[in-house]
């Protein structure tokens, strides 16, 4: 029985023995070996490895590319204009050795001491660039080299390496959008009138070049319809005559009846008349007869 025990505990210490001395880092982390609080190993490898327990000390950082949020700050243009510039920053450590020193191994310290020199980097280069520049005509170089100039300082100061900046938005401050939005309605305001009053003036030259067509159709119609009817009349004055010299008497006849048809249409018409006139002359020769 003293024999198991002693087994059993044996196995027990070297348990625990191999728990404190040993320790794994993964691939996406890094490593730093401490022996009473001084550096022995910097930059461990992943893998299985070995410590010397209550001696040895192993903080582990993340090695994947992390992101720093910064807070929206306030930068002046060349032409001292004041935009609100909101960015992020996406970094990974380096140098073990310096980030620990640095930082203490904390990545909040990290992340303020990045986002500290990022707007120091922001400042610089909107500083000496005017707002269009800034908005959309050099967006790509200012981040190249704000990039590569957090490089050169946090590679070493800090021992991380910045893979990119990226500015999220750019505001003007509320006090000039106001003023902006204002000056851009006014704008498009001042320009509605214009193409309205385009609109209308080219309206008005339709219209009136429709109303001269219409006009000269009309007066053309008018004119080949008066053509036409002074060729039929000029037709039936034609007929009439021939008519007329056929038979003159006849004629006569003709339009005397139409002429007493016309004139007692009307039985409440009154027609008074020389008996011996020109106009019952058929009727008088009738009653000769």
């Amino acid at each position: 029985m003293n024999s198991l025990t002693k087994t059993v505990g044996l196995v027990l210490v070297i348990l625990l023995t191999a728990q404190s001395s040993l320790y794994i880092v993964s691939e996406f982390e890094r490593g730093i070996k401490l022996r009473f609080g001084q550096i022995i190993e910097a930059d461990i490898k992943p893998g299985l490895h070995f410590k010397v327990p209550l001696v040895d000390n192993v903080k582990i950082f993340d090695a994947r590319i992390l992101t720093v949020d910064a807070q929206p700050a306030s930068f002046f243009t060349i032409e001292k204009k004041r935009l609100i510039v909101d960015s992020y920053v996406k970094w990974r450590v380096a140098d073990v050795a310096t980030y620990y020193k640095k930082t203490d191994g904390i990545e909040s310290n990290a992340r303020n001491l990045l986002g500290s020199r990022v707007n120091d980097g922001l400042r610089s280069q909107f500083g000496d660039r005017t707002l269009r520049e800034v908005v959309s005509g050099e967006r790509d170089l200012l981040m190249k080299n704000i990039t590569e100039d957090l490089n050169k300082q946090v590679l070493e100061s800090l021992g991380v390496e910045v893979v990119d900046v990226r500015v999220k938005r750019i505001d003007l401050p509320q006090e000039v959008s106001s003023q902006v939005f204002r000056r851009m309605t006014a704008e498009r305001e001042k320009e509605a009138r214009e193409l309205r009053s385009t609109g209308k003036e080219r309206a008005e030259k339709i219209r009136a070049s429709a109303d001269r067509e219409r006009t000269i159709e009309l007066a053309n119609a008018y004119r080949d319809a008066e053509q036409l009817r002074g060729e039929g009349d000029a037709q039936a004055a034609g007929i009439y005559a021939q008519a007329y010299q056929q038979d003159p008497e006849f004629y006569s006849f003709m339009r005397s009846l139409n002429a007493y048809k016309t004139s007692f249409a009307n039985k409440g018409d009154f027609l008074l008349l020389a008996p011996d006139s020109d106009f019952f002359r058929y009727m008088n020769k009738q009653q000769a007869r």
